[in-house]
């Protein structure tokens, strides 16, 4: 099974659930990207939060874009926010039935706030990978 977590940057919430995926569930091939990925690294708080899950060396190296990744090719595309799901939809009109929206708030925005976020993220993560 292959997953693609989406959000903007691919710098905080998409890296986040790539990375727990991939230490909790090894059998299934989870990717990120972003709908518009701007920083050049990821996000120095998501390495943080990974390296307290034992989860740092799943990480990715660097952001990506959704328009670097064959959409089609994924058995699910988890999206962050309901404009991600219009994003993917509007590059990918077969994928609409493998998209889940997460609906996870973009920490970049919400400093005071990340613990929190990425201890949702951790939680989604861990029901989808009890699920599939």
């Amino acid at each position: 099974m292959k997953i693609l977590f989406v959000c903007s940057g691919n710098a905080y919430r998409s890296p986040v659930a790539e990375a727990l995926l991939k230490k909790t569930r090894p059998d299934i091939q989870a990717d990120s990207a972003g709908t518009n990925p701007v920083l050049p690294r990821i996000s120095e708080s998501a390495r943080k939060f990974l390296k307290m899950e034992n989860a740092l060396h799943y990480l990715k190296a660097e952001p990506e874009g959704i328009d670097e990744k064959r959409l089609d090719m994924y058995d699910l595309i988890v999206v962050m926010e309901p404009e991600h799901k219009e994003i993917v939809l509007s590059k990918c009109q077969g994928c609409e039935s493998k998209i889940v929206v997460w609906n996870i708030e973009d920490p970049y925005f919400l400093s005071g706030h990340r613990t929190r976020i990425f201890q949702q993220i951790k939680n989604k993560v861990r029901n989808l990978a009890n699920t599939i």
